[in-house]
């Protein structure tokens, strides 16, 4: 199983942490991407087995004391953070000038 981090603008959202099957997230994150943005996901693949991952999904949440790991980052509703990740890969995240985010 893969933990996903979903973050939302909500101002209360929590961050919550789902687990998702190989499959279901390689379906939300395709090509090695860990960055996804929801309404780029629906509006890039089948809506009837997005909403039947989904809810599988929503059904696995953990604890965040029992995740070993994130492996992916879903965002709802904050595409002004698209800029941020421009190969949808978080190790490459980069700053508002362009610079890499974080050190490799």
């Amino acid at each position: 199983m893969k933990n996903i981090q979903v973050i939302d603008d909500a101002e209360n959202c929590v961050y919550d942490i789902f687990q998702a099957s190989e499959q279901e997230f390689n379906f939300l994150f395709p090509n090695g991407q860990d960055i996804a943005f929801f309404d780029d996901i629906w509006e890039e693949v089948d809506q009837d087995k997005l909403n039947y991952i989904m809810e599988n999904i929503w059904n696995r949440p953990i604890k965040k004391s029992a995740v070993n790991g994130i492996h992916g980052t879903i965002f709802y509703g904050m595409d002004y953070k698209k800029k941020y990740y421009p190969t949808l890969k978080d190790e490459e995240a980069i700053n508002p000038d362009g610079t890499h985010l974080r050190r490799n």
